[in-house]
């Protein structure tokens, strides 16, 4: 298994223990989850491409993996994916730079499924 494959799928698992042991507040992270990410002004792509920034920009693996592999299914370009990286490392300067590079190996990985 790939490194973010992984990493999402041992994630999602624990999340589902999450619920069994705080319901209210999984349900309302979904909630809060589905109803950022849903087009309305801005398309899902865009929104998913914020999200991304700030997974890079704050160093977050899990979110790295998740964004990654919607902005895949999504077909999102190459191109497009690393324009974003850019954004994300002017953002959070030389960290960035660290996740930038695992979030581009994560695109590798879920652009081939």
């Amino acid at each position: 298994m790939n490194k973010y494959t992984e990493i999402t799928t041992d994630i999602a698992k624990n999340m589902t223990e999450l619920s069994k042991n705080i319901p209210d507040v999984m349900k309302s992270f979904s909630n809060l989850a589905k109803s950022g990410a849903e087009a309305g002004i801005l398309d899902e792509k865009t929104k998913e491409l914020i999200a991304m920034g700030i997974a890079v920009a704050g160093r977050c693996d899990g979110c790295i993996g998740f964004h990654t592999k919607k902005l895949t299914s999504l077909g999102i370009s190459e191109q497009e994916f690393s324009e974003m990286l850019g954004v994300a490392i002017f953002m959070g300067g030389a960290p960035s730079v660290m996740s930038a590079a695992n979030a581009l190996s994560a695109y590798k990985e879920f652009s081939q499924k």
